[in-house]
């Protein structure tokens, strides 16, 4: 390399495995538990002609969908990099998270159109059968909680299922709260009204989470990232005179990375040699904003006017 062009990186390449990976057998067990319990609800929601417990399962299969999008995302994640694509197949987890909030949109607004409809044409809820089936929904999303909590907060995927089983755990609860009103006074419009419920809260989580997942594709700046407190901790290293050219995305969830062009005097440089002042740009990102996979180029005075007319 040149004496101004110097690059270091806080590893070589791209962790063995992302966030997600980590988790794969918990999502794998509140796969199996989400499919059962689905399967259940669409049994008991026929049985009981219960649009409650019907969404509620409607709600579950985009959830198993999204749970074996996130884990076929990991098994394309965890193939090497090549040539071509530099950072392997990392990104697909982000496109998984994307295809899950565009499902759980349209299920939420074709959940919300039939509970409408429902108040229009209102139908005969068998009361009993829904709320049984509505405690195994709830016993079953709580266990599949339990699965997800940890992971939640490392992984965009693990997120957005732990978001959807949360939201069916609700589902569940206002499906019995439902039922039970039936139950006791007979009045049929709670059905519809839980189906609203369970609805209205898997919009406002979707959009949440789509919004994390557009900031990712956008490259935007890692959430807590802030890159004016980046550059000021970079310019008050020994030695460093200016930085341009900085940039912070994230390839996928948990692997944040950032580039930069650094500025450094040449006494600095002759002083401490750039291996060490390579150690200690990645230490202060590192340590500060837990960004470990930096790239740096370390460039003399005057470099980025040289670059700028060899632009020109």
């Amino acid at each position: 390399m040149g004496a101004g062009h110097d690059h270091g990186h806080a590893h070589g390449g791209p962790p063995g495995g992302t966030a997600t990976a980590a988790y794969r057998g918990r999502l794998r067990a509140a796969l199996g538990i989400t499919l059962t319990v689905m399967v259940v609800e669409i049994v008991g929601g026929v049985l009981a002609d219960s649009l409650a417990l019907v969404a509620d399962a409607a709600h579950m299969a985009t959830d198993a969908l999204g749970l074996g999008m996130a884990l076929l995302a990991i098994h394309f994640a965890g193939r090497p990099a090549t040539g071509r694509r530099t950072f392997g197949y990392a990104r697909a987890e982000i496109l998984a998270a994307l295809a899950n909030c565009l499902l759980l949109l349209g299920v939420g607004g074709y959940v919300l159109f039939e509970a409408v409809d429902r108040f229009v044409t209102p139908a005969g809820t068998e009361g009993g059968l829904a709320v049984w089936f509505g405690v195994v929904g709830l016993v079953a999303n709580t266990v599949s909680l339990g699965l997800l909590m940890r992971g939640q907060a490392e992984s965009l995927n693990v997120r957005g299922a732990f978001l959807e089983v949360a939201a069916d755990a609700l589902g569940s609860v206002a499906v019995i709260v439902a039922a039970l009103v039936i139950v006791t006074t007979g009045w049929q419009a709670a059905d519809p009204i839980a189906s609203l419920v369970i609805g209205l809260m898997i919009v406002p989580r979707t959009v949440r989470l789509l919004r994390e997942t557009l900031d990712v594709l956008l490259e935007a700046a890692p959430k807590g990232v802030d890159m004016e407190e980046v550059r000021s901790h970079i310019l008050a290293l020994d030695g460093v005179e200016d930085v341009h050219d900085l940039h912070a995305w994230t390839i996928t969830s948990g692997m944040p990375v950032l580039s930069a062009h650094v500025v450094v005097s040449s006494e600095a440089l002759n002083a401490i040699g750039h291996e060490k002042m390579l150690h200690e740009l990645q230490g202060c990102l590192g340590v500060h904003f837990d960004v470990e996979h930096c790239t740096f180029q370390l460039e003399p005075g005057g470099h980025a006017e040289h670059e700028a007319r060899l632009c020109h």
